[in-house]
Order: C-alpha cells, then structure tokens, then sequence
C-alpha cells in the first residue's frame, strides 16, 4: 500500500446505493422448489414462482397481522 492516495477527483458516494434498491436474492430450498415448480407447470394459466412467493409471503404477512393485532 501507498502511504498516501491522491482523492482529488474522487466523488463521494459514487457507489452508493440505500439498501431498500438493492434486490438482495432469496434462495428456496430445493424441494421448495421443486414442488412450486411442480405445481406451476400443470397450471393452464402459469404464474411465475417470483410471483407466487411473493403472495404466499403477502399471505403470511397478513396472517401474523392478525395474529398480533
């Protein structure tokens, strides 16, 4: 390393990104998985499993609304 750095032209925060636009991925395990897409390809009207996660963790977020409340 240098002893010292010449930050002349820097720019603060250049690469800054606040945490809520940051699409952080979620892995299912795999029989999860498997079972969702099972159950999406005998479907007449597919849905994506983005799309089916999404409401199922909708769902559960209800739930435990109404739970606490």
């Amino acid at each position: 390393m240098k002893d010292e750095y010449d930050f002349t032209g820097a720019e603060q925060g250049k690469f800054y990104r606040p945490l809520e636009a940051l699409e952080i991925p979620i892995y299912l395990d795999q029989d999860n998985r498997d079972y969702f897409i099972r159950r999406l390809r005998t479907r007449q009207n597919p849905r994506s499993l983005n799309e089916v996660v999404n409401a199922l963790v909708r769902k559960d977020i209800e739930i435990s609304q109404q739970l606490v409340d």
